[in-house]
């Protein structure tokens, strides 16, 4: 099954779930704000992203920059374990939609990306 983490009030967000739908591909929406990923669950997307965790941060949003750019502009350097920790504390600043399908996963920006990951089924 596809798991999309989503924000309904993004656009890029509502275009990776219609792509979900109009795909007739079994999904399930799991809404970030209402249920914050844990530390496992943050590791294993990073994992099936296979990326940094600092590429999962959204550097132009307001927490990020407030908070932590500052400190990195003063010379401090954060590491993984450091980065994850600030996104599970401030999950808003994690990139968004995750989608994920199995053992692949995408950040849906563009929301195109979801195909890289899926199958396409006749429809």
């Amino acid at each position: 099954m596809i798991v999309i983490y989503h924000n309904p009030e993004s656009l890029e967000s509502n275009a990776c779930l219609k792509i979900l739908e109009t795909s007739k591909h079994d999904h399930e929406v799991i809404k970030y704000e209402e249920k914050p990923l844990d530390k496992i669950k943050l590791t294993k997307i990073i994992k099936l992203l296979n990326i940094k965790p600092k590429d999962l941060i959204r550097k132009n949003s307001k927490i990020w920059k407030d908070n932590f750019q500052v400190l990195e502009d003063d010379g401090h350097k954060f590491n993984d374990d450091n980065l994850i920790e600030i996104m599970i504390e401030y999950q808003e600043i994690i990139e968004r939609p995750i989608v994920i399908n199995g053992e692949k996963a995408v950040i849906g920006i563009p929301a195109t990306r979801v195909f890289d990951i899926i199958t396409q089924k006749n429809i």
